[in-house]
């Protein structure tokens, strides 16, 4: 990965830890269903953006080299990639 993908992402987790930390929080303070769902969206979505970093950084580098190659591992991305979507529709 490189290393301002992999800083970005790193990034990313830590915000999320302290939104994860505080979702507990309002559920602990019994905060408003309301507020918990929004809290909670944030997060999803959060989490979203780093997948899309992380397979961004994938297709560009792991993906593109194996096509470049033109070796088996072609068939291989393809189905990695696959399962991943039918994953993100779930």
């Amino acid at each position: 990965m490189k290393s301002e993908i992999k800083r970005k992402v790193i990034r990313r987790l830590k915000i999320l830890e302290g939104q994860i930390r505080g979702l507990q929080k309002m559920v602990e303070k019994e905060s408003y269903c309301i507020d918990i769902l929004q809290q909670s969206l944030a997060v999803q979505n959060a989490l979203k953006e780093v997948d899309g970093l992380i397979l961004n950084q994938h297709l560009h580098q792991c993906v593109s080299e194996a096509f470049k190659k033109g070796e088996k591992p072609k068939e291989n991305s393809i189905r990695e990639l696959l399962r991943i979507y039918k994953l993100s529709k779930k």
